[in-house]
């Protein structure tokens, strides 16, 4: 067997399991799927796989390195401030509708890296504004909805710079496969049933502790997270409001909820770089009194960092907090992949912006003001960045100050 047939014989395995237990697709389910140019060869399987399953009809949108780099390279300034807002309203339209959402990622994601970063930030505050109306739908978790990746080639490059660029595809390759349990496995959606479970064990756990807040502590950190009131640990696959039971992240290893807005405190070192809208953001430190970061520095990409915080101003408070062990397949792979899908998953992690309306109990049921008023953050953003390590600890704190310890040098404490 060549290693060409094992390529194409797990791009048919991802295409199943995006389509089983990513989206588990239903009879009769529209589907809006948005990807690069370069990862057809997955979109075709997608599209052919989500017809198996019955879908009513499958929507590609499918866009292009060159043609993103043309508009920074040769429109008039006012462009900058534009976005398709008529694509998303559709796309809203459609999900009101009850149509599933996938995304597949595999550009560059490092691509903006030599624009004006200004530019860069308008671009993604005015995409943000149009797509809110769609992107609610997903944060509230009204649909099933579900992420995978291509190994695209300009992102094989980013990560592995040694290599000539079919080898880095190659790597980059099998380790998507691995990430997302597809190589290695006789069946990658039994694979994704006990991983699942597994996930669904920690949840419990959490969500019978019930803690007040999370104290991390580490080099550099010393955070309080407060979490909001009534909130609900997540993890693996979710029941979204229409019934169906998805993965959201393929792959995917943490578990997370909702911090509370106004109950975060202390200061906090980055453990990892931040990839984010073509720049790498490193040396991230912030503080945060009242739930607010009152300060906020990166040894690289600090304008871009400042930029993303002065979005609104809920980018200056936590919309999620995310565990995961330092020996997660992905962090064990000791890959940067520039990528927010995989790095997240390789390090504990809290994310500047939007909440998820999902990590509180009865959710589902909530007005945008109930979840304001138990604790839950609301902007334009929603961006991770990663907090753990091997030297992280984490302790519970209960409502009377009792401790539970939860993470013991990157580890699960039980």
């Amino acid at each position: 067997m060549t290693i060409e047939h094992d390529h194409e014989q797990n791009l048919d395995r991802l295409a199943e399991l995006a389509v089983k237990v990513g989206l588990n697709l239903q009879e009769g389910q529209d589907l809006v799927l948005s990807a690069p140019v370069e990862a057809l060869p997955l979109v075709r399987r997608i599209v052919a796989e989500a017809y198996r399953a019955g879908a009513g009809l499958v929507t590609p949108i499918l866009g292009d390195e060159a043609l993103t780099l043309a508009r920074y390279r040769n429109a008039r300034e006012s462009s900058f401030d534009r976005a398709p807002g008529w694509l998303f309203d559709g796309m809203a339209e459609a999900f009101a509708g009850g149509a599933a959402r996938m995304a597949i990622v595999g550009d560059d994601p490092m691509l903006l890296a030599d624009e004006d970063p200004a530019r860069v930030a308008r671009v993604g505050k005015a995409n943000a504004m149009a797509y809110k109306p769609a992107l609610e739908k997903i944060a509230n978790f009204d649909i099933n909805w579900s992420i995978v990746s291509y190994p695209g080639a300009a992102w094989a490059r980013r990560i592995f710079p040694d290599l000539d660029e079919d080898a880095a595809v190659a790597r980059l390759a099998e380790a998507i496969f691995a990430a997302s349990r597809v190589e290695g496995e006789d069946d990658p959606v039994a694979a994704w049933q006990a991983h699942n479970e597994r996930l669904r064990a920690r949840t419990r756990w959490l969500n019978e502790q019930a803690f007040d807040a999370l104290h991390f502590t580490g080099p550099g950190t010393d955070l309080v997270v407060g979490l909001a009131d009534g909130h609900e640990w997540q993890g693996g696959a979710s029941s979204a409001r229409n019934g169906v039971t998805c993965n959201p992240n393929i792959p995917t290893e943490e578990v997370f909820t909702t911090p509370h807005a106004l109950r975060t405190e202390g200061h906090v070192r980055a453990t990892k770089p931040l990839s984010h809208q073509g720049s790498l953001i490193e040396g991230i430190e912030m503080r945060f009194e009242g739930g607010r970061i009152t300060h906020a520095s990166a040894t690289k990409g600090e304008a871009v960092l400042q930029k993303l915080l002065d979005t609104d101003d809920g980018a200056r408070r936590l919309g999620e907090v995310a565990l995961v062990p330092h020996s997660s397949p992905i962090s064990q792979s000791g890959l940067l992949f520039y990528n927010t899908l995989y790095d997240e998953n390789a390090a504990c992690h809290i994310a500047l912006g939007q909440c998820y309306s999902k990590c509180f109990r009865d959710g589902g049921d909530l007005s945008a003001q109930e979840i304001e008023s138990r604790g839950g953050n609301a902007s334009l953003i929603h961006v991770d960045w990663m907090i753990g390590g091997a030297d992280t600890d984490i302790d519970g704190i209960a409502a009377d100050g009792t401790r539970v310890p939860v993470f013991r040098k990157g580890e699960w404490a039980s």
